[in-house]
C-alpha cells in the first residue's frame, strides 16, 4: 500500500470515527430511552404473569389455609395487579409502586397485628357476607339457606370473616410471602437480551447511515 493509500484510509477511518461519536452524542439518551422503555414492558408483562402463574417465575406461592371463594390466590378483587401496570422511567431508572397498602406485606412476608379497627372491618366484612346469604322455606316451612354456589361461596366468605373478627386484638396473623415483583435471575437474562438486541440494531444503522 503506498503512502497516499494509507494516509486516505487514516484519514477516512478519523472521519467514521467523529461521525460514529458525534451520533452518539446525539442519540445516547434516546438510545438509552429506547432501552428502559423495551425493559419497562417486558418486566412489566413478566411481574403481571406471576398473577396468573401463581408464582414469582419459578417459584411457587404458598396456598393459603383459607381457601378463596371469590376470585383466585393474591387476585380476590385484582387491585393488587392492576396497582402495578404504570410503573415509571426516571432518570436512567424503572421504578414500579403500588397504592395498595398491602402490596409490600404480601411481597415481603410479614405478620400483621389485629387492631380493634381491624376487628371492626373484619366484622362488617362477616355481616356484608352473611346478609348476601339468599334464604328460601322448606316443605316444613322452616327458612333455610339455599343451596346454590353463590350461597356456598358467600358462607365460606362469611365465616372467614367471622373467625378473624373473633380473634383478640395483639393477636399476630402470619402473612406468608407471595413475591409478585423483585429480582430474579430471570430478570438478567431478559435485561441481556434486550441489550444485546438494541446494541445488534444500533450497530446496524451506524453501518447504514455512516
Amino acid at each position: 500500500m503506498s503512502p497516499a493509500s494509507t494516509k486516505l484510509l487514516r484519514t477516512l477511518r478519523r472521519i467514521v470515527t467523529a461521525n460514529i461519536q458525534n451520533y452518539w452524542r446525539m442519540n445516547e439518551e434516546q438510545f438509552l430511552k429506547q432501552i428502559l422503555t423495551d425493559v419497562k414492558v417486558k418486566l412489566g408483562d413478566e411481574f403481571d404473569r406471576n398473577f396468573q402463574r401463581k408464582a414469582f417465575f419459578d417459584k411457587n406461592w404458598k396456598n393459603t389455609n383459607h381457601p378463596n371463594n371469590r376470585g383466585s390466590l393474591m387476585l380476590r378483587s385484582g387491585n393488587l395487579r392492576r396497582s402495578l401496570l404504570n410503573p415509571r422511567v426516571q432518570n436512567k431508572s424503572i421504578t414500579w409502586s403500588s397504592s395498595m397498602p398491602y402490596a409490600a406485606l404480601h411481597n415481603d412476608g410479614g405478620t400483621l397485628t389485629v387492631t380493634a379497627k381491624m376487628k371492626k372491618f373484619f366484622w362488617a366484612m362477616f355481616y356484608k357476607n352473611n346478609g348476601a346469604i339468599m334464604m328460601k322455606r322448606d316443605r316444613s316451612g322452616n327458612v333455610v339457606e339455599k343451596n346454590t354456589e353463590r350461597n356456598r361461596r358467600f358462607i365460606g366468605e362469611a365465616g372467614k370473616w367471622k373467625a378473624m373478627a373473633l380473634m383478640k386484638i395483639g393477636t399476630k396473623i402470619k402473612i406468608e410471602q407471595r413475591q409478585f415483583i423483585g429480582h430474579h435471575h430471570q430478570i438478567d437474562q431478559m435485561v441481556q437480551t434486550i441489550l444485546d438486541r438494541n446494541f445488534t440494531q444500533l450497530d446496524q444503522y451506524i453501518r447504514n447511515n455512516l
